[in-house]
């Protein structure tokens, strides 16, 4: 049993279960909803109490040589990142544990996500408002000055390179600070709100917009919405390189099983930019 994929699977689920309750425990605070699981179960997170107050505490665990860089400590940074609707780190706690154990405690966002999953299948009823604040927020971060990394030159080179060879080029003409992951489940409704700050830091301009634009490709008028929002970020040639990125991005993950309905659409996108 100890070779079966799927009961190592389980035994880990179960480990990040614990941590989550260790974590609770040196918070002083009492789980009070079902914990969700992140990305390749390399998260966890929960609704969680002490007192009258709830919370939402997220403990994330990875191998030691990946703790020092800018994803490790994004969310807890981004407490500089303030007039957003964002959630805010009120406390931290490390421990080791056969791998680096990190647990936040968060304010919690109302609402709900708009996306159990970061590709949207239907569409939604969003505000002119809440637009509105999203094409705020992208513009607040692109303009925030920040040494944290998000993706770098040689990255995206051997990310567009990897996928459409010469027929791109991937040369960066415009640098911006980015969120790095807008997709749907990070993003709240009725009243627009942005959550998982781990990644952002500088990228190509045009990231966060292109990032959701392709996240958006199954939904026609949802898509269309999104290039009016940011038409002029999507139309300029970092915006079109940064669609390229996203793109090639996105296939790697395709590559490993996730989202595999979105292949098809992320080229026909990818192919009118080429």
């Amino acid at each position: 049993m100890a070779d079966d994929p799927t009961d190592a699977d389980a035994q880990f689920r179960e480990w990040m279960f614990e941590n989550l309750q260790r974590a609770a425990t040196h918070f002083g605070l009492v789980l009070a909803g079902e914990p969700r699981l992140g990305w390749m179960d390399r998260s966890i997170g929960a609704l969680v109490g002490r007192g009258e107050e709830q919370f939402w505490l997220r403990v994330v665990s990875e191998n030691k040589q990946w703790v020092d860089g800018d994803f490790w400590t994004g969310n807890l940074d981004a407490n500089v990142l303030t007039g957003l609707a964002k959630p805010r780190v009120l406390e931290v706690y490390e421990w080791d544990e056969h791998r680096q154990q990190r647990a936040e405690v968060l304010t919690l966002f109302p609402g709900s996500p708009c996306s159990r999953t970061n590709v949207l299948r239907e569409s939604l009823d969003l505000s002119d408002a809440w637009w509105a604040e999203l094409r705020r927020t992208i513009d607040v971060i692109a303009s925030t000055s920040t040494d944290r990394v998000n993706a770098g030159q040689e990255l995206v080179s051997s990310r567009i390179r990897q996928n459409f060879g010469d027929s791109a080029d991937p040369v960066v003409p415009v640098w911006e600070t980015v969120h790095g992951d807008l997709h749907w489940a990070n993003l709240m409704q009725p009243d627009f709100g942005l959550l998982d700050w781990e990644g952002w830091g500088r990228g190509p301009a045009g990231t966060d917009a292109a990032t959701l634009l392709s996240y958006s490709l199954l939904v026609p008028e949802m898509a269309e919405r999104v290039r009016s929002v940011f038409a002029d970020v999507l139309d300029s040639e970092s915006g079109r390189v940064a669609q390229l990125y996203v793109a090639s991005r996105l296939l790697r993950r395709i590559d490993k099983g996730d989202h595999l309905d979105l292949t098809a659409a992320l080229m026909a996108n990818a192919e009118t930019l080429l």
